[in-house]
């Protein structure tokens, strides 16, 4: 099993290239089962995520061919037929993979999919998928750990969300757009792999006006065709290198990054004393004077995002006062507290709230990552920590971050991957 090797004290300077989004193009490979022949996907990220979405799709009965950084996914042909079912081995490992339900259950009247069960960072649940399905005249059966949809066709209906799950938007759109009539979703997800779902299909002839704001109306078309299309640029693998810039005094030009889609992450880094500005390559952040504390709330989108919670706690325990925050969206995503106590962090947990006492003065360490995002805040730890910082279980960290020790290394990172005896 691989770590990661810091060795702090380097001030981070030149330029990060962004990769492709990992919560865009999970939705965009389920988007894939509903056009009649093969659709290109481009600027797809390397990660561990993606491959497991592959897997399934494979799985399924189609064909997914890599070239660099493209996948070209191809419905089955012939007499081969799909298969319609996402067993229990691979959505165990990716909750994502319940993404392929809406899809199949709009083209071919029926799916079966393992359900996700629990996660590290908080329970959650897909009854928000199942009563949008229903609502659209779905019949769905619990069987034995498995969730069972069928539906001739599906229909359109008004839908009202109990909260604006990402992935639950995803799939109800997914869902709708080859249902007969109007679906409109309320309380709806506004994030950007969002609107990027509604960009593709659209350009599959779907008709969905809304996404980005609380209501989605989709008017179900008989039939999508495939297309080619670019993966927008990942938000959140911009803000921890912003983060990680920031922290070190550095000067890195994120290339490619989208000031659009970091509203509420740079006005934090502002409120920090860090300086951030739009260039045409993508978003300059620039570290230099003492890091002011910053209170932070997660919210869904807009507001500041849960994925991006551990590494500005990071960023807090070096500035020159207390921070609050509170992690409003997962129940347990405090996990990377414990390891950062390890390294001489003071940060004291009471419910969902986290006090961040800045100043610290950080020590490298053996420390365990539990989760992506998690793992992402402990190598920036490492970055200012004195010493040697080892982060152990890193396959979390390939979830989500293409090849982050390379790219740290390119912008003055003294970092390297490493076998884990």
């Amino acid at each position: 099993m691989d770590k990661i090797v810091v060795e702090g004290g380097a001030r981070l300077v030149g330029k990060i290239p962004i990769s492709g989004a990992k919560n865009a193009a999970l939705p965009l490979l389920a988007a894939a089962l509903l056009p009649s022949g093969a659709s290109t996907f481009k600027n797809v990220p390397d990660l561990a995520d993606v491959k497991t979405m592959s897997k399934l799709l494979r799985m399924l009965g189609w064909t997914v061919d890599a070239d660099k950084r493209s996948l070209v996914i191809a419905p089955p042909t012939g007499k081969k037929k799909p298969k319609l079912e996402a067993p229990y081995e691979l959505v165990k490992t990716m909750r994502a993979s319940v993404l392929v339900l809406g899809p199949l259950v709009a083209r071919y009247g029926r799916a079966r999919v393992s359900m996700p069960g629990g996660c590290a960072i908080g329970a959650r649940p897909i009854d928000q998928h199942l009563k949008g399905l229903q609502a659209m005249g779905a019949k769905v059966t619990l069987d034995h750990g498995y969730v069972d949809v069928e539906a001739k066709r599906l229909k359109g209906a008004t839908i009202v969300l109990d909260m604006p799950t990402v992935t639950g938007c995803e799939n109800l759109i997914m869902a709708a757009a080859l249902a007969k009539g109007r679906t409109v979703l309320e309380n709806a997800a506004r994030e950007p792999e969002v609107e990027e779902l509604a960009v593709v299909l659209n350009k599959m002839g779907a008709k969905i006006q809304g996404a980005g704001t609380p209501i989605i109306t989709i008017d179900g078309v008989d039939e999508l065709l495939p297309i080619e299309h670019a993966i927008i640029p990942d938000r959140i693998e911009a803000g921890t290198f912003a983060v990680a810039a920031a922290m070190t005094r550095g000067d890195v030009l994120l290339e490619g990054a989208r000031p659009e889609h970091l509203d509420a992450v740079i006005a934090k880094l502002r409120a920090a004393g860090v300086q951030v500005a739009a260039e045409a390559g993508g978003v300059r952040v620039r570290g230099g004077g003492d890091l002011q504390p910053v209170d932070i709330v997660t919210q869904p989108h807009p507001g500041f995002p849960t994925d991006m919670q551990a590494q500005f706690m990071v960023m807090a325990c070096m500035a020159k006062g207390q921070s609050i925050i509170k992690e409003m969206i997962f129940e347990n995503r405090y996990m990377h507290v414990p390891e950062l106590g390890r390294m001489g962090a003071d940060v004291q947990i009471s419910g969902r709230t986290a006090v961040v006492r800045g100043n610290s003065k950080l020590n490298g360490a053996s420390v365990m990552a539990t989760d992506l995002r998690a793992s992402a805040s402990l190598v920036l730890a490492g970055l200012v920590a004195a010493g040697k910082t080892e982060v152990l279980r890193v396959y979390h960290l390939d979830r989500g971050y293409e090849s982050i020790e390379k790219k740290l290394r390119g912008v003055g990172a003294k970092i390297k991957r490493a076998k884990d005896a």
